[in-house]
């Protein structure tokens, strides 16, 4: 019997009166720098795209689309089987080798999805007798991981190397301690003081443990990720990341690290053991997109000055943004209304082609609403105009 639905239906109305209701726009195209989508009448309408995780443009690449539509041919459309069971293709261990070769680590294994990967490390690593000291900011994935494992958990304020001080002296008589923390903060644009992280965990005994999902391919002069750019590439201990962005855009997920812990979790990572392997074509075309990240040096270029040059217009224009240097810019809209006002603007920019999303409250905090403007290589310098052009007229439109 469905006696809830009223309760439900109640929840859901609460959700949209606070201005919080999330809307899934449809594309009815590839995923690219310029797509099409459905208006309000079902039409379609074209659009310039400044929300996706497609930094470097891979996602609708000839080379890595042509790449998989091979692997069908060759490898076939799924794998219908877990990896230890029928589940594992030579290019699968493949793009693992390539994964910890890439961002320096002696081992990678795959999971379906980055969730999946952080959701399954910590109850494999870390019992009631250890510690977990993670960053307030760190992603959802990290939260319900750490949730999953018995160990004690202390948190740390977003970047504050004085309270993650704090909290490793809270922590001191355990068995074992990471820290953990995501090398680039989705919802503001932030790289982690990893060096600062790395020192700590030195003179603490600590282990170190990144997730680069919006760094890997495009952040450091090679691309291999924050802990590149901070300096510390062979100081991370465990690193968790993504083929679902910088990487081509399609799934997946991986933990590249010591060859021990992914033995380990290879033997007993819940996420790993009982879920289907990542489909073939997804490697395949995974595998390309990080071939060409590799030597991706002038799209990485082109999308440093893309974001710089949207930075430096908006900031003309007066609009409130988070500082950084990351292609996620935060265009924020503070205080009770600005989840409503950071909406309506996004609905209006759609109207005029530029397509963005208002991120608000339970994504992040209550009073910190914002559009989340993703830059990519793929945008040209007229896209970048377009963009700040739509969002002045949308702001004059909204009041």
């Amino acid at each position: 019997m469905y006696a809830v639905k009223d309760a439900l239906a109640g929840e859901l109305q609460e959700i949209r009166d606070a201005g919080l209701f999330k809307v899934e726009r449809e594309l009815t195209s590839p995923q690219s720098s310029h797509i099409t989508t459905k208006t309000k009448d079902d039409l379609k309408a074209e659009a310039l795209n400044f929300c996706a995780n497609n930094y470097l443009g891979l996602a609708d690449h000839p080379d890595v689309v042509a790449a998989a539509h091979s692997a069908l041919d060759e490898w076939g459309f799924g794998m219908a089987s877990v990896r230890f069971i029928c589940g594992t293709q030579a290019q699968h261990t493949d793009l693992e080798r390539a994964i910890a070769d890439f961002v320096g680590t002696q081992a990678a294994i795959l999971f379906p999805s980055c969730f999946d990967a952080n959701g399954g490390i910590f109850e494999v690593l870390f019992g009631p007798e250890d510690a977990i000291i993670s960053d307030e900011l760190n992603h959802a994935s990290i939260i319900d991981g750490v949730r999953l494992s018995k160990a004690q958990r202390f948190r740390y304020k977003n970047r504050d190397m004085a309270d993650l001080r704090a909290q490793l002296e809270s922590s001191a008589e355990a068995r074992r301690k990471v820290i953990v923390t995501d090398g680039a903060f989705s919802m503001d644009g932030y790289l982690a003081p990893l060096e600062e992280i790395c020192d700590l965990a030195d003179e603490f005994g600590a282990m170190v443990m990144v997730d680069d999902s919006h760094a890997t391919g495009f952040i450091g002069e090679g691309g291999r990720g924050s802990h590149e750019a901070c300096g510390v590439l062979d100081r991370i201990d465990i690193l968790t990341g993504t083929l679902g962005k910088a990487l081509g855009g399609g799934s997946g997920g991986f933990v590249a690290a010591h060859q021990e812990i992914v033995d380990l979790l290879k033997q007993r990572a819940r996420p790993y053991l009982f879920s289907n392997a990542v489909a073939p074509s997804v490697v395949a075309g995974s595998a390309k997109a990080l071939e060409i990240a590799r030597d991706s040096h002038e799209p990485r270029a082109q999308l440093r000055a893309n974001a710089e040059l949207f930075r430096s217009l908006m900031t003309e224009a007066g609009f409130d943004l988070l500082p950084g240097e990351h292609p996620i810019v935060p265009v924020m809209f503070p205080g009770d209304d600005g989840a409503r006002k950071a909406s309506e603007i996004a609905d209006v920019m759609l109207d005029k082609g530029v397509y963005v999303i208002a991120f608000s409250f339970p994504v992040v905090p209550r009073g910190q609403a914002r559009i989340r403007v993703q830059l990519s290589a793929a945008h040209s310098d007229a896209d970048v105009r377009a963009c700040v052009d739509a969002f002045v007229a949308a702001r004059d439109e909204v009041g």
